[in-house]
């Protein structure tokens, strides 16, 4: 399957060259809104977003008027074409509220046919010359994002150009091909399970990983919400850009720590041969843990979302089940006995097999689990697939075989 990556670059472009690439952003703007006024009708259903009509009824007005070359037009054209598709999804599809797109600011989408990209710089097509600016961030920097992806092992596809505060960047789409860890054909697969918290661990997995801490996220964000408070009551100009300044901060912090979590869990999958993970379902989630706040929801989404972004790389299938009683159900073995007093606290004691172990433990394999019962109940052919272990692999029936054994 193909994985596709959006990395950003900085680029050092020539004073001189500003107002060319001034110009064409401008241009590309007015080309694309040209084509949204086009396509734009206060009845949804009059909204004209196919791409090929768009071409026909705006391209040769388009061209009359502005210096674009025909790859930017129709870059142009895409661009606006998918924006009122967008709307009038919303509009139709979800019954919400959308307006004409209005294009504003800087950016220019770039194809094969106006980027080529050389080892340290690139060129980019504008309304007159073509413009040749170095990358700023060297290739090989570790802990850039170029250090995974600048690499020839991914293709580097079209681009946006952006700027903010007079400072050029470009975001490039690099790709390749990534193998499956287990053809969907196959009747076998080893999951991992995860569960999420709001205290103790940030996240559990079936086998025995013990990720992060819920506390430490928490206190940073009650320290960043005190201090918050505090500064609006001031009421400055300066509290004010204060304010925004330790939001920025707080926000790189806490992405970061839910990166490094996902880093872990994807890598857990990795060295358990896991063609899946799985965890519980957000919407459960909130129904559960009752005193979730939204700052702990934004959490267990933003961490689902990068173990999805990342898991992708080794064909690694993220799922989301919805386990009732997996924090009150035996995980052990063939057991499987559920009751609401088996767990209290961090402990987990079976009242019917004696089983103790830590209850997001057993919460994770549970979830596991759910996954595998799932594949087979709905046919998917993988009957003899696993849950993932401290030491081994637990199958649908609950039948338990150690590492040693594994094929």
């Amino acid at each position: 399957m193909e994985v596709v990556r959006n990395i950003q670059v900085k680029l050092d472009v020539s004073d001189e060259d500003h107002s060319v690439l001034d110009e064409t952003f401008e241009q590309f703007r007015q080309a694309a809104q040209h084509v949204a006024d086009h396509g734009w009708d206060d009845n949804p259903y009059n909204i004209t977003d196919t791409k090929n009509t768009l071409h026909d009824e705006t391209y040769s007005d388009v061209r009359d008027q502005l210096s674009l070359q025909s790859s930017l037009v129709q870059s142009a054209r895409n661009l606006a074409a998918t924006a009122l598709g967008n709307c009038k999804h919303r509009i139709i599809e979800d019954g919400e509220k959308a307006s004409k797109p209005e294009f504003r600011g800087s950016v220019v989408v770039y194809n094969g046919r106006t980027i080529t990209y050389n080892d340290d710089h690139v060129s980019l097509a504008t309304v007159d010359d073509r413009v040749t600016a170095e990358y700023v961030t060297p290739v090989n920097e570790e802990g850039t994002p170029f250090e995974g992806y600048w690499t020839d092992e991914w293709e580097k596809a079209e681009a946006t150009l952006h700027k903010r505060d007079d400072t050029y960047y470009l975001h490039v789409a690099v790709k390749k091909d990534v193998e499956p860890s287990c053809d969907e054909e196959s009747e076998n697969g080893v999951v991992l399970g995860v569960d999420l918290n709001v205290d103790g661990y940030v996240a559990v997995t079936s086998t025995g990983a013990f990720l992060g801490n819920a506390d430490y996220l928490n206190h940073r964000r009650d320290e960043y919400e005190r201090r918050r408070g505090n500064l609006q009551q001031t009421g400055t100009r300066s509290a004010h850009l204060t304010i925004k300044s330790i939001g920025s901060r707080f926000a790189r912090w806490s992405a970061d720590y839910l990166h490094r979590i996902s880093k872990e869990i994807v890598q857990e999958a990795v060295e358990n041969d896991c063609t899946a993970i799985a965890f519980e379902n957000l919407k459960h989630i909130r129904k559960r843990i009752s005193n979730a706040s939204k700052f702990q929801q934004w959490a267990f989404r933003e961490l689902q979302r990068h173990v999805k972004y990342k898991a992708e790389e080794y064909g690694i299938d993220v799922d989301n089940v919805a386990p009732a009683y997996t924090s009150q159900r035996c995980s052990h073995g063939e057991c499987g006995f559920t009751h609401e007093d088996n767990r209290d606290g961090d402990e987990f004691e079976c009242l019917k097999c004696g089983k103790r172990v830590h209850s997001d433990y057993n919460a994770a394999r549970n979830i596991g689990w759910r996954l595998v019962q799932h594949w087979l109940k709905s046919g998917a052919e993988r009957a003899n697939s696993q849950v993932a272990l401290k030491s081994g692999t637990v199958n649908a029936n609950g039948r338990f075989r150690p590492t040693a054994l594994r094929s």
